[in-house]
């Protein structure tokens, strides 16, 4: 098997993991007998290198260990009664020498990754897996500015566009930030100000066209399943699909004096900013599409997901949705248009009918443009539903 031929490492679902037993003079430090730790990658080549410094860097902690002194990979699984007292732990935080990219991605999404999606967990750990790709696995301090250059040539020579160059950048300096600040570390973080072509390999999005909107929703009356509810909920509403997928059934009201859907983070998604959340009228196809759910919904528990075709494993499945629901739409719109496009077409039709611009943000749960707009509690649901019912498409 392709496992044997990699030291120290067994393989689980394609993936490599580090495995090494803890030495018999040192299992009074640890709760286990063996360390284990992802090497987030499915290549032999990527896991041998990987293993092999891994166990490099134990066998350097071990004789460390051994001599009273240092950290390093494992100091996680360390009894908390030895941590607290033995003297080979040390006294108060960190240094920036003790802490590796592993560990601070550890401390990064153990205390900012709680109660968020599995999305936010895998772009992190994808991020840290591009940079030890790129850089090596090393302590913070000892990332450079040259080692910024190379992961963002990295980055760009594996085909990444400008936009996913920015997120994993912006994941990577939220590692270091957050763990420089949580440990009181004095570092200068190299990948911030790294420049990169934020449209590089971008194709501008385009709206779904008036004529396509009213074919698909009409083609998702007549075939009336859960998967095209999601389709003409989002057709009417302009929600983000991951907002939509991961509803609740009582985030839909049917019964207030205005139909509307809450949008907020729940236990199946978060939301991509604080100001995503909001209230957001059901008019038109994506009125139809509520009652639908709730009418053929077999669930009694008002926390259960208006869609449980998405939700599966407890988290919202935005990307599964995603490629089954383009592929559906593809014959309906023009090349280059996607479910997101039903978000720039909302902006369009709300424009054509002179609905305001802070009303449009308000609706599509954009970010403001002034500091002005983010003061007060916004436009009442009544008038949302006035300018929403204009564009229905009769």
């Amino acid at each position: 098997m392709q496992t044997k031929r990699v030291r120290y490492t067994y393989n689980r679902k394609g993936y490599f993991y580090f495995s090494r037993r803890v030495p018999d003079d040192l299992l009074q430090h640890y709760d286990c007998r063996r360390i284990v730790q992802s090497l987030r990658t499915k290549q032999p080549s990527e896991a041998r290198s990987r293993a092999a410094l891994l166990a490099s860097k134990l066998d350097a902690y071990w004789a460390q260990m051994r001599l009273m002194n240092a950290d390093m990979p494992g100091k996680h699984r360390l009894r908390q009664a030895v941590v607290n007292s033995a003297p080979v732990s040390r006294v108060g935080p960190p240094v920036a020498s003790s802490v590796s990219l592993n560990e601070a991605l550890d401390i990064y999404l153990k205390q900012k990754g709680a109660g968020k999606g599995k999305t936010f967990h895998m772009a992190a750990e994808r991020a840290c897996g591009y940079l030890i790709d790129a850089a090596g696995l090393k302590h913070l301090h000892e990332y450079t500015r040259a080692d910024g250059l190379a992961f963002r040539d990295f980055l760009v020579k594996r085909g990444l566009v400008g936009s996913s160059v920015s997120r994993v950048f912006n994941s990577i300096s939220a590692v270091f930030n957050f763990t420089s600040s949580e440990l009181g570390l004095d570092l200068r973080n190299p990948f911030q100000g790294i420049y990169h072509d934020r449209t590089a390999g971008v194709s501008k999005r385009l709206p779904v066209p008036v004529d396509a909107i009213r074919k698909i929703q009409r083609a998702c009356a007549n075939i009336d399943d859960d998967c095209r509810w999601l389709v003409a909920l989002v057709s009417d509403t302009g929600l983000r699909l991951s907002e939509a997928a991961g509803l609740r059934l009582s985030d839909i009201n049917l019964d207030a004096p205005v139909p509307h859907v809450v949008v907020e983070g729940n236990q199946y998604r978060g939301l991509k900013t604080r100001g995503s959340e909001r209230k957001v009228p059901l008019v038109g196809a994506s009125l139809w599409a509520a009652q639908q759910i709730l009418a053929y919904s077999d669930e009694q528990s008002s926390e259960a997901a208006a869609f449980p075709r998405y939700t599966r494993g407890g988290f919202a499945q935005a990307n599964s949705a995603s490629a089954a629901l383009n592929k559906w739409l593809r014959p309906y719109v023009p090349k280059g248009c996607t479910m997101h496009s039903f978000r720039h077409a909302m902006r369009d039709r709300l424009r054509a009918v002179d609905c305001p611009s802070e009303m449009i943000d308000q609706i599509g749960g954009w970010a403001h443009v002034s500091v002005g707009q983010g003061y007060g509690s916004g436009y009442p649901l009544e008038n949302l539903e006035r300018y929403l019912d204009a564009i229905v498409l009769r």
